[in-house]
């Protein structure tokens, strides 16, 4: 038999748990998952080990909608009603816990990794369906889309997080080049950032093994794959004007357990682009 709609109670139940799992994640404590949802599963007794887990990643899309970070493990799941959106805003984002948390994670300063492995590194980027149509997609009548925020934006002004993940992949991108029987220009890698500042374009020179350039747009978040983040007409101008050898690496989870995506080319191809901020000055 099919189950009933959630009730307002259910959801807050669940919201509360994923709220205990997000903050300590966030905040570099153990947790025990599976406790936590057998906890809930017995105070929903009506709902099924899979409709929680629908419904928890569920609630990650609402906070990728939201700009905020999710529990790793749970890959956003859009198709949201508006109940659920209503719950995450007053359980979730308006808990001082979870701010605090938040804000102290996007602010953190990173520590250097050890020499990047080669191996397992590099994965494949969203699907579209999450990282593209969802995102865009006009809600129903009885949905809405959660208010956003700035936990994202105020990562991406964590200097020490994107030093490091700048770093992470020079690092990387000598190696490959080592690995290629390619010292001579693992020698010449670049760090652009560093060296000639931030208005290049990108913050990589690498190389391929036959000599061509390689330029590296380099994006850093501590948290999840599908996680937006931000990019700079100048950055966009570049990779259009130079797509033969411009590649942009996303890097992810990169505090545990770095990983990365790259795509190549005219970002525009790729990217889902929204206006975030206008220069504004008095006429």
């Amino acid at each position: 038999m099919p189950q009933s709609h959630w009730s307002v109670l259910e959801v807050e139940a669940i919201v509360a748990t994923y709220r205990q799992m997000l903050v300590a994640e966030l905040s570099g404590q153990r947790y025990n998952k599976s406790q936590l949802n057998q906890a809930l599963m017995e105070r929903l007794q009506d709902r099924s080990r899979s409709s929680i887990e629908y419904k928890h990643r569920n609630i990650s899309a609402v906070l990728r909608d939201a700009d905020c970070p999710y529990v790793d493990g749970y890959k956003p799941l859009g198709n949201y009603q508006g109940m659920l959106v209503e719950a995450v805003e007053r359980v979730l984002l308006g808990s001082e816990i979870f701010d605090r948390a938040a804000r102290s994670a996007a602010e953190r300063p990173a520590v250097d990794s050890a020499e990047p492995a080669h191996d397992g590194v590099i994965v494949m980027p969203p699907e579209a369906s999450q990282s593209h149509h969802e995102i865009n997609e006009r809600p129903a009548a009885y949905e809405r889309r959660p208010i956003k925020r700035d936990y994202l934006a105020r990562e991406a002004h964590n200097r020490e997080l994107g030093l490091s993940g700048e770093r992470f992949v020079v690092s990387f991108e000598q190696r490959r080049l080592r690995q290629a029987g390619e010292s001579r220009l693992a020698d010449r890698v670049e760090h652009i950032a560093e060296t000639q500042g931030d208005g290049a374009g990108f913050d990589v020179l690498s190389f391929e093994p036959n000599g061509r350039e390689r330029w590296i747009e380099v994006k850093t978040t501590a948290f999840a794959k599908e996680s937006a983040f931000f990019i700079t007409p100048n950055e966009l101008a570049c990779s259009r004007d130079n797509a033969e050898r411009y590649h942009l690496f996303r890097l992810f989870t990169f505090r545990h357990k770095p990983r990365m995506f790259c795509l190549q080319g005219d970002m525009s191809d790729y990217l889902c682009l929204e206006p975030n901020s206008y220069r504004a000055g008095i006429r």
